[in-house]
């Protein structure tokens, strides 16, 4: 698949993280697999201790690729980690290609963005305005819909049959035709459910608006503007100078990534892109030389779930970051942008797995001056096992995808839905964390005192899950 974002789909249509199911590329949920590791407490932006965050993840054979981290026009970090091509030895580097997966959703965004300020695009008419023969299913779905996944359009992603069908070549149509005669996940505006689809739909709105195709319409009203010439839309047809072979971990060690047709991601998850690149967009975009202000502000204002327009927006702590990441077959992606100090942190893998969602939020957190630090030097202390089993219980993050914590040989053990169990070590009152994962786990409690749930930090987000 080519999205990357929190799941918070209604019923089970949510899928696993980074990899998902039978390995293919499927909806990122931050998991307890992911192991990336963070750096220690450090001096605001102080460029080698980035360099060691990000290498203590690829020491670890966790990621693989390129990162770059700046405040306005000041580089701060710009190095390529691990290789593009492990067969030719080619090392990565900061105009390395890799492709972007749903990071590519914000580049949608703004080009059905750009069609609005022309006139060709009303927010809130219906997709059937630019697809006649859209089923009657889609009467009430509109262009705002699809920007914020509010729609109900099933992610055709998540289909048993899409792991059979993603290497064979599609036209738009034919890709439309895959979801159409589904039956919506709800009412248009009334939940909120991650969907290709919907961007897939808004492909069509760009070129059946624009009179283009999404390739020429991006690469002239976003690319070349901003002198983004190492950027496009992906082709495995294509010679493309530089750019990184994907990888993907298994039981053998790093292998090759499946392959999948780029017809397929379309605006949901096919450009390709460099660090420096992402730099130009992150400026160019925020700092107002493609989109009026009104526009801008349409484009970064939340609706649900944290999800603005093709970009997700949080607030922790009093700071602000807006950006999205990323996952398709041999790739990973982060991009996010900090508008109050106009951070950008650029992490570019191409080796499956949740490192460049780690590293990309200790990144920002270094650049903020905030302290990170590794799992190996956190202090564990031991607790007695009578108070361990006060833990015990299953922990719901979605409705399909729950912590069990179990206490075995007087050990407490995690396991997250499909994966390994890995130990909790004790670090405070109700605060623990893994050594192998970088992951912490607080557990909260009701006003009687006995605990009700917990909240998993991991990546720069805190997910809370009740006790069943």
């Amino acid at each position: 698949m080519f999205d990357s974002t929190v799941s918070r789909n209604q019923g089970p249509k949510g899928r696993h993280p980074v990899q998902g199911r039978r390995g293919g590329i499927r909806l990122t949920l931050v998991s307890l697999t992911a192991l990336a590791l963070c750096a220690a407490p450090a001096l605001a932006r102080d460029p080698e201790r980035m360099d060691q965050v990000v290498r203590a993840s690829v020491e670890a054979e966790q990621f693989s690729g390129s990162v770059l981290v700046a405040r306005d026009r000041e580089i701060l970090l710009d190095r390529g980690y691990g290789l593009a091509n492990r067969e030719w030895n080619i090392p990565n580097d900061g105009d390395t290609k890799f492709r972007l997966a749903s990071v590519t959703k914000q580049f949608t965004a703004v080009a059905v963005m750009i069609l609005h300020e022309r006139g060709l695009v009303d927010l809130d008419a219906p997709v059937k305005t630019w697809l006649p023969d859209a089923p009657a299913a889609w009467d009430d779905v509109t262009v705002r819909h699809l920007l914020t996944h509010t729609s109900g359009v099933p992610s055709f992603t998540s289909f048993d049959d899409y792991d059979a069908t993603k290497t064979l070549p599609a036209t738009l149509d034919s890709l439309i035709a895959r979801f159409r005669d589904r039956p919506l996940d709800f009412q248009p505006g009334e939940g909120w459910a991650y969907s290709n689809s919907g961007y897939v739909l808004l492909t069509a709105v760009v070129e059946q608006a624009s009179g283009q195709s999404y390739a020429d319409f991006v690469a002239g009203a976003l690319f070349q503007p901003l002198g983004m010439s190492d950027s496009g839309y992906d082709s495995h047809a294509a010679i493309l100078p530089r750019r990184a072979a994907g990888y993907t971990p298994s039981a053998r060690g790093i292998i090759n990534a499946d392959y999948v047709d780029m017809s397929i991601p379309q605006g949901a998850g096919a450009l390709y892109s460099t660090t420096h690149d992402l730099l130009k967009w992150t400026q160019g975009v925020f700092g107002g030389r493609l989109l009026r202000p009104e526009s801008l502000t349409l484009l970064t204002t939340p609706v649900r779930n944290q999800y603005a327009f093709g970009l997700i927006v949080t607030e922790k702590d009093g700071n602000t970051t807006v950006g999205h990441s990323g996952g398709i077959e041999g790739f990973n992606t982060y991009l996010a942008y900090d508008p109050a100090r106009r951070m950008t942190v650029v992490v570019l893998g191409n080796l499956n797995g949740a490192g460049p969602d780690q590293v990309g939020a200790s990144l920002m957190a270094l650049a903020r001056g905030q302290a990170v630090t590794l799992p190996g030097e956190r202090q564990a202390f031991t607790v007695a096992p009578e108070v361990l089993r006060a833990y015990e219980g299953v922990y719901e993050l979605t409705p399909t995808f729950a912590i069990t914590v179990s206490l075995v040989d007087d050990r407490l053990m995690a396991q997250a839905t499909g994966q390994d169990a890995f130990e909790l070590h004790a670090e405070s009152a109700d605060a623990f964390f893994l050594r192998v994962v970088d992951a912490q786990v607080t557990f909260t409690r009701d006003s009687s005192g006995t605990v009700d749930g917990l909240i998993l930090h991991q990546g720069g987000r805190d997910t809370p899950a009740p006790k069943k």
